[in-house]
């Protein structure tokens, strides 16, 4: 009871102190459940309980069980603010997993797509039936923004603004940002909501705002999104591994690749820091092989 009661404390710290969303919160308790989990474990009865030598087992067991660098990293950053926060309140006198080091970062490039792999994604959805309008309108715009899939299963018909084309996008920490959009997705949007959506809407008698919704006419959901984009590589029958990060990796490679400005492209993916945007600047073979053709004397 006195462990549930800290972490009922620490959410609520986190919902009106720290603004943060609902699945930040979620990625939080996931956490700690998990840290939990191995308290019993290991007979810890209280958070007041857990000394430096059981953080060292627990990390011994993550690595133990595999799990990727950044998500021990995560789970470790986890639970220093939670201590943090409890030897605020008084709850800990100690927070000892500032004791415990963080793996370095692997320093991984992004996986992205050519424009070619793309071609063909962009031709294979009926147009006449209100599932393809929708599904192309979904493509469209992940390529054309780079927004999270979270940002785009929560987007309403009033966060576009066809007329200057751009999306009102509410991302990270409940924070807003303007994203424009192109003549193709504007396109595929125009089309979408004027036709495909009201035919999807007939199905739901509830009115609501969502932008994209499923065929009962009810908000399509993160998950939905992702089995859209899987079937359309499926139809496709291209071996490309797709999801909507790697649309948004995708989007910031050819927007760097062709010379936009690094903190333009830091706005538009809602980047908090500049050293989240600065992995996209990797180059590709064939922007090496266009630099130098084009620049070096003897080419």
């Amino acid at each position: 009871m006195e462990n549930h009661r800290a972490v009922s404390l620490f959410v609520e710290f986190l919902q009106i102190e720290k603004n943060c969303s609902k699945l930040t919160i979620e990625h939080y308790l996931k956490d700690i459940k998990h840290f939990e989990t191995f308290m019993k474990q290991q007979k810890i009865n209280t958070f007041a309980a857990v000394s430096y030598g059981d953080i060292r087992v627990y990390l011994t067991k993550l690595h133990k069980e595999q799990y990727a660098r950044a998500t021990v990293s995560r789970k470790i950053s986890c639970m220093r603010s939670l201590f943090k926060f409890l030897m605020r309140e008084k709850i800990v006198e100690r927070n000892d997993f500032t004791l415990a080091p963080l793996p370095k970062k692997e320093q991984l490039l992004p996986n992205f797509l050519y424009e070619e792999e793309l071609k063909k994604l962009f031709t294979i959805s009926d147009l006449t039936k209100p599932m393809g309008q929708r599904d192309q309108a979904i493509l469209e715009l992940f390529y054309a923004t780079g927004i999270r899939v979270s940002e785009c299963s929560n987007l309403s018909l009033r966060d576009i603004d066809f007329h200057i084309g751009t999306i009102l996008v509410l991302g990270k920490g409940n924070k807003e940002r303007f994203v424009p959009f192109g003549s193709f997705a504007q396109s595929s949007l125009q089309n979408y909501v004027n036709d495909g959506r009201k035919k999807l809407m007939k199905q739901n008698e509830n009115a609501h705002e969502f932008l994209f919704v499923n065929y009962r006419g009810e908000r399509l959901s993160s998950r939905g999104m992702r089995t859209i984009l899987n079937k359309m590589i499926e139809n496709a029958a291209l071996t490309i591994q797709i999801s909507p990060h790697v649309l948004r990796h995708t989007f910031a490679t050819h927007m760097l690749n062709a010379g936009a400005d690094l903190r333009g492209v830091q706005e538009m993916l809602g980047h908090a820091h500049l050293s989240s945007t600065q992995i996209y600047t990797h180059v590709t073979k064939d922007r090496l092989q266009t630099v130098y053709k084009n620049f070096h004397p003897r080419a």
